[in-house]
């Protein structure tokens, strides 16, 4: 869950003010086949603000940035390694602080998509069950989403290390890395 600041408290209760009118005109209609729907709109649209609004407080509220980002490739492990500091640039606290990195094979990421680029099956049995819908999917990107650091004080910075499998059949891989924070 998302750590409040006051923003959020006052955003929610001006959306709570904007629920109980919608009620209270509700009640006042003189047509009593109307309230029932008046209500059940009034809460479906109150709760959507809230939603809508949560996510535009934390977007501009919660700021988040990248430092110092390194990767290692352990070729014993098949494994990948990203190191890297998280900082708290806002003037609130944050919950929870996610870690984006998606990689992508060689030809998506530059735009050259040529017939060489993408992972071709080699081995005696891939050829033959290649054209009966047996073969292996090989995905040409992944993106991982890791939790690196929790309840982030304004202007403070953690490191973290994270590590996950790296496909062997990428070549010339391209990295696009993102943290926000919640």
């Amino acid at each position: 869950m998302t750590l409040f600041n006051y923003w959020h408290f006052i955003i929610l209760g001006v959306i709570a003010l904007i629920l109980l009118a919608g009620i209270t005109s509700a009640f006042r209609q003189t047509n009593k086949k109307l309230i029932v729907p008046m209500l059940i709109s009034t809460v479906l649209v109150t709760a959507l603000m809230a939603g809508f609004s949560i996510v535009a407080v934390d977007k501009y509220t919660k700021k988040v940035k990248l430092y110092k980002l390194k990767n290692k490739r352990l070729l014993s492990t098949e494994q990948i390694i990203y190191t890297g500091v998280v900082k708290n640039e806002g003037n609130f606290p944050i919950g929870k602080v996610k870690f984006e990195i998606k990689l992508v094979n060689k030809g998506h990421a530059t735009g050259n998509v040529k017939g060489g680029n993408f992972y071709k099956a080699s081995g005696f049995m891939d050829f033959f069950s290649g054209g009966m819908g047996m073969s292996k999917h090989k995905p040409q990107s992944i993106t991982k989403e890791f939790i690196v650091a929790k309840n982030l004080k304004p202007g403070a910075a953690k490191a973290f290390r994270v590590y996950f499998k790296y496909p062997p059949y990428f070549r010339s891989t391209a990295q696009f890395a993102k943290v926000y924070g919640h």
